[in-house]
């Protein structure tokens, strides 16, 4: 399978994405001088001054909680892609992704501005509280205060420390530069360089196309055993059954359908038939009929057991089939 024709089929089943939430993360890195030591006498093998606080933890906890949901959010419904380097979102969940991105966005956006606003009160409680410390600490607090105080941006300095920035790639490989586009006067081992790396670059995306799409695949049933197991703990820990632990395997079985993008549709129809055979119950029907609560625990094993062959089991029918998207639209192209 050509890896020109899987990148094809990718760019039309989904994008890039990258997130980057950045906000002033109040810590400054002591050294021994700072401390009125000498370097020389500190072991940095046994010593390690680190990163400290400028700020009290919950000044900043809202932005920290929303930037653990924007990372969460990204990694719950996209594949790493290029070992990390971007992260592939399937089309089916970009619309609810960005939307969901918007919305923590204008809470970044909020926090960001009730922080800014009570900057300035919070650096002089801060100065106040290190005054304290430092007399307790050092000889000379007045070197570690100035030190401290000098860690602190200006109001008018702290804006460009946030920012909270979504954004969407086509899936492609760079191209040999055109010779309309090169600037006059560029040196030929220049432009020849510059064609030799689009080359090797496009030559090295196309080759890891096969594998990422194989990861995929694995990652999606791999999921599918794991969710099993920990209802099947949940059900035999118990000793009964919930609703919300069938709610998981619901969610579960939508969630898989839209990032489904391999078309991996031996999984899908064991999710399927795992809907029609045990979800139109409820977890009451369940709870006071042992032969059917016997009967949900035998599906979920039966499932766990088959998503894990199939994890380890071979895709190349699955890739290839995936391919042939790509070969459909080098054709209509064409």
């Amino acid at each position: 399978m050509s890896g020109n024709t899987l990148l094809d089929a990718l760019a039309c089943k989904g994008v890039l994405i990258n997130v980057s939430v950045r906000y002033w993360r109040a810590r400054r890195k002591l050294d021994p001088e700072d401390l009125g030591l000498p370097s020389d006498k500190i072991n940095d093998r046994l010593i390690s001054l680190g990163h400290k606080r400028l700020l009290p933890k919950d000044c900043l906890h809202n932005l920290a909680l929303i930037e653990s949901r924007a990372r969460a959010l990204v990694d719950g419904n996209t594949f790493p892609f290029l070992n990390g380097v971007a992260r592939y979102l399937p089309n089916e969940r970009l619309t609810d992704v960005n939307a969901q991105l918007e919305n923590l966005q204008r809470q970044f956006e909020a926090e960001k501005q009730a922080f800014l606003r009570d900057y300035p009160t919070y650096r002089e409680h801060a100065l106040t509280e290190w005054e304290a410390t430092a007399r307790k600490l050092v000889d000379h607090p007045e070197r570690l205060v100035a030190v401290i105080e000098d860690a602190f941006p200006t109001p008018a300095q702290m804006e460009r420390h946030f920012g909270f920035h979504v954004s969407l790639f086509q899936v492609a490989v760079p191209d040999v530069p055109r010779s309309q586009l090169i600037e006059a006067g560029t040196q030929q081992e220049l432009i020849e360089a510059r064609a030799t790396a689009a080359r090797e670059a496009r030559q090295r995306i196309a080759s890891s196309c096969d594998e990422f799409i194989r990861d995929c695949t694995v990652e999606l049933r791999s999921q599918t055993a794991r969710l099993c197991t920990e209802m099947l703990g949940t059900i035999n820990g118990t000793g009964s059954v919930h609703q919300r632990t069938l709610n998981r395997l619901v969610n579960f079985i939508d969630h898989f359908r839209q990032l489904n993008f391999v078309n991996d549709t031996e999984m899908a129809e064991q999710l399927e038939g795992i809907r029609r055979e045990l979800l139109q119950r409820t977890a009451g029907e369940y709870r006071d009929g042992a032969s059917a609560r016997q009967q949900l625990v035998k599906g979920l094993t039966a499932l766990r057991d088959r998503a894990s062959s199939m994890a380890r089991e071979d895709v190349t029918a699955l890739v290839e089939n995936f391919g042939s998207l790509g070969r459909r639209k080098f054709t209509l192209a064409a």
